[in-house]
């Protein structure tokens, strides 16, 4: 991957959308894509036809890139997300993201579907992300791209406060509980074993996955303003005998729930 071809992604995507370019975009995890379904006068672009692009791979990832209108506002959103487990390099996992980028996006909304580490979380709750450990690869390993961040970026504040805040009024107006907590990246794709749980929740964890961090990371690095948000859809600290993982339970607990961070999500971008 080189900035080139970057460039060449970015320009065939802007040669098939409207003007304005988007300010802002959202990448939607495993389950969540039926929210690209609310986005007005959609302007649908496969994956397969997009220069440098990969195809999804996961379960419930249509692989679309969905430019239209959403509260009010121009987005640009991700049906479906490349993960590292597919074997795929880091650099194509984050590969759109850096296209975002260089169209000029300058907010990027992260979802994903995730297995609750603290106790108190129950399935269908919706967690803002507000920090995260990481134990996938770092994207950024290799030549620095100057041209979109610098060497060593600053990870202090990378879930933006003031998107944070904007959530937490929109769900208190709209009658919307969210949990907060720090989401927790492995590479999957096998599910965690009970030690992990105990470990994940030991270092502060709240809730974990398989994605999300490298291309917050990414965003991060490229100067975007970045708002995380997780719905559980199982209940990793019950450590019983029990079965706790599914790949298609957690697309149907995550389709339950995309309705409400629907709803979250078009009325916080309503604000920008």
């Amino acid at each position: 991957m080189n900035i080139q071809q970057i460039d060449e992604s970015a320009q065939f995507v802007i040669s098939l959308i409207s003007d304005p370019i988007p300010e802002t975009a959202i990448i939607l995890g495993s389950g969540l894509g039926p929210m690209a379904e609310h986005i007005e006068d959609p302007i649908v672009i496969p994956y397969s036809q997009i220069p440098h692009f990969v195809q999804s791979t996961a379960v419930g990832h249509k692989g679309n890139l969905i430019a239209g209108m959403l509260g009010g506002k121009r987005v640009l959103a991700m049906q479906g997300r490349f993960h590292y487990y597919e074997g795929y390099s880091m650099d194509q996992v984050t590969f759109p993201v850096r296209v975002m980028a260089r169209m000029g996006v300058k907010n990027l909304f992260v979802s994903n579907a995730a297995g609750a580490v603290n106790p108190s979380f129950r399935v269908g709750d919706m967690m803002i992300i507000t920090d995260h450990i990481n134990f996938m690869p770092n994207p950024l390993v290799g030549p620095n791209m100057d041209e979109l961040g610098p060497r060593f970026p600053d990870m202090t504040t990378v879930y933006s406060r003031h998107l944070r805040e904007a959530a937490h009024r929109q769900a208190a107006a709209l009658g919307l509980q969210l949990r907060e907590g720090v989401y927790v990246a492995g590479t999957g794709p096998t599910y965690e074993t009970p030690a992990e749980y105990r470990m994940y929740a030991i270092i502060g964890g709240d809730a974990c996955g398989m994605s999300t961090v490298p291309e917050v990371i990414v965003a991060r690095h490229c100067g975007m303003e970045i708002f995380g948000i997780s719905i559980i859809t199982n209940q990793s600290h019950d450590l019983g005998d029990q079965c706790l993982n599914d790949s298609d339970d957690v697309v149907l607990q995550a389709n339950r729930a995309a309705e409400n961070m629907t709803t979250l999500l078009r009325s916080i971008i309503s604000t920008l």
